[in-house]
């Protein structure tokens, strides 16, 4: 996975939450609360980031189906920054009874 030519994580993560709060989206008063839009910037090419607004990859990236099954349907060699493990790999093992629906 390359990043964008010209992006920075910080400058993508500003255009997402521009999107969430354009379909409405309301700051947050419950933890995982439903929201109308929800975009999470899951990785950056190689990048990594530990901070109060950004941290990449996505620190739960690896625990969640809804993530790791459309990650593995396009790039399911991939390894993100702190894995050993492909996607591929990651979504095998995953050990979970989450359910998707395709839409």
């Amino acid at each position: 996975m390359t990043p964008l030519d010209g992006e920075t994580p910080e400058s993508l993560l500003e255009k997402l939450q521009a999107l969430e709060v354009q379909f409405g989206r309301q700051p947050k008063v419950v933890m995982n609360e439903s929201r109308p839009l929800d975009l999470d910037l899951i990785a950056f090419g190689d990048e990594q980031r530990q901070g109060a607004q950004l941290t990449l990859p996505h620190p739960r990236f690896h625990e969640r189906r809804f993530v790791l099954e459309p990650m593995a349907e396009i790039a399911p060699e991939a390894i993100l920054p702190g894995q050993s493990a492909t996607v591929a790999e990651l979504l095998a093992r995953l050990d979970t009874d989450e359910k998707l629906t395709r839409l």
